[in-house]
């Protein structure tokens, strides 16, 4: 009886301790195919190559059009379509001024984004869908990351200081190769659209123990 109910234990306390595991951990990012239904985490819609940059800033470009066909038909050379919270979007990493075709609605243009000319980059493009509370890892990117909130409040912590990112805010844009934790804050589910610009020769984004966040960050 006594080893049954130990077995009984296991089976039980197991699976919330690798919860609390993962919980602790923070969210990684993961490809929108292994999503269940709305999870909420950090899903991965599109990895965009752009090739070589010439100059050394460039801006993201979010234009909704009514049909995937549309934002098809207008998708540029540096441009990516994705269907996410509720739209379809044309998503490009063109020069200041840049125009998307008629058609659609500008929603955001977002920069500058700090880049090193003559480098080749590659567009990564996420769905972030956070509850209160919920965190991602201490981590780097090898290129500039932004964000564009459309729900929620996100607070993101880096040996710099903090950024608040919330609908209707300012943008948080942080470049390469700085260490940052980001927390949900607020009481209301965050869903924005992520864009990490990374150098095509490096991974989007590595994990690192090197820093520590200091907690400012608090929900």
């Amino acid at each position: 009886m006594r080893h049954l109910l130990w077995i009984t234990v296991a089976i039980i306390v197991l699976p919330l301790f690798e919860f609390a595991s993962a919980h602790a951990a923070g969210v990684h990012c993961r490809p929108i195919s292994e999503r269940i239904g709305n999870d909420p985490g950090c899903w991965i819609i599109a990895d965009q190559p752009v090739g070589n940059l010439t100059k050394p800033q460039t801006f993201w470009y979010l234009d909704a059009y009514p049909t995937r066909a549309l934002a098809e038909a207008a998708k540029g050379a540096h441009g990516a379509v994705v269907e996410s919270l509720g739209k379809q979007w044309l998503l490009s990493i063109e020069d200041d001024g840049w125009r998307a075709p008629a058609g659609g609605e500008r929603i955001a243009q977002i920069g500058p984004l700090p880049v090193t000319a003559g480098e080749a980059y590659t567009a990564q493009y996420m769905e972030a869908v956070f509850n209160p509370g919920m965190t991602a890892p201490t981590h780097v990117h090898s290129g500039p990351e932004a964000w564009y909130t459309l729900t929620g409040e996100t607070c993101l912590e880096t040996p710099d200081g903090v950024q608040i990112g919330r609908a209707g805010g300012q943008y948080v844009i942080v470049p390469g190769g700085l260490p940052m934790h980001l927390t949900a804050t607020g009481k209301e589910q965050r869903q924005a659209l992520v864009l990490i610009l990374h150098d095509s020769t490096k991974p989007a984004s590595t994990l690192v123990s090197y820093w520590t966040p200091k907690g400012l960050c608090k929900n």
